[in-house]
Formats: structure tokens, C-alpha cells, sequence
């Protein structure tokens, strides 16, 4: 099987981490006591892996934050800002409640854009 071919059809698939994992493992001498399924294994987790990471970084550039590298081990809590040092911990935790039942919420929230017209209104139905 000719390397060139497939990394091109890798690329042209735009499938990046896979093609970078295969070039990784054929420049390796002990990749080839891999089995075929360990190199698939690897050449998928390689690119769920790049993807996932790509998804973070787009996330977080729109995000427009103001200091992205930022950490919550970096608060200063001694500055004049009236912290709450055990909100900063169940906040970064996940221990968050809902204020209104008290229940822990393990789900995400996704926010939808709304038009007025969608409001349930003069027994019309709300849509979503």
C-alpha cells in the first residue's frame, strides 16, 4: 500500500488527526507489531481526539473572553472584591443547585432565540 495516496485521501477527507496519527505511526519501527485494529484504534482516537480540541478552541474564541489562559487557582481573594472563596469551589466543582427547587442539575441549558410571535399567545401554540 503506497503512503502518499492515502494520506492525500486522509487530507481530502479532511481528516487531519487521522492522517497526522498515520504518518506518525509509519516514520515508528515498533508500529508494525501493531494489529490492524490497534492502528485503526489509534488513528480514530487521534482524530476524535484533534476534533474535540478544535471544538474547544472555537468555543472559546467565541467566547471573546477577556483572559482566556485564566485559571481558577489564579483568584485573588484578598483583593477588595468581596469573593466568596466556597461559591468559587461548588462553582468549579459543579455543585451548583437551582436556586428555585434546590435540586443539582447534571443536564446542559441551550438558550434559543425567541420572536415575539412564538410567545403563547390568544390560545396559539408555542413553537420550538
Amino acid at each position: 500500500m503506497l503512503d502518499h495516496p492515502t494520506l492525500n485521501r486522509l487530507r481530502e477527507l479532511k481528516l487531519e488527526g487521522m492522517a497526522e496519527a498515520f504518518a506518525e505511526l509509519q516514520r515508528q519501527d515498533d508500529a508494525a507489531a501493531l494489529s490492524h485494529a490497534e492502528w485503526l484504534g489509534l488513528l480514530i482516537d487521534r482524530e476524535a481526539a484533534r476534533r474535540s480540541t478544535k471544538r474547544y478552541q472555537s468555543r472559546i474564541r467565541t467566547a471573546k473572553l477577556r483572559h482566556v489562559g485564566a485559571a481558577i487557582e489564579d483568584v485573588n481573594y484578598r483583593a477588595p472584591r468581596q469573593l466568596d472563596r466556597d461559591l468559587f469551589r461548588q462553582l468549579a466543582q459543579g455543585d451548583s443547585r437551582c436556586p428555585s427547587c434546590g435540586t443539582a442539575s447534571t443536564r446542559l441549558h441551550s438558550r434559543y432565540a425567541r420572536r415575539l410571535s412564538d410567545l403563547p399567545a390568544h390560545g396559539r401554540r408555542v413553537r420550538i
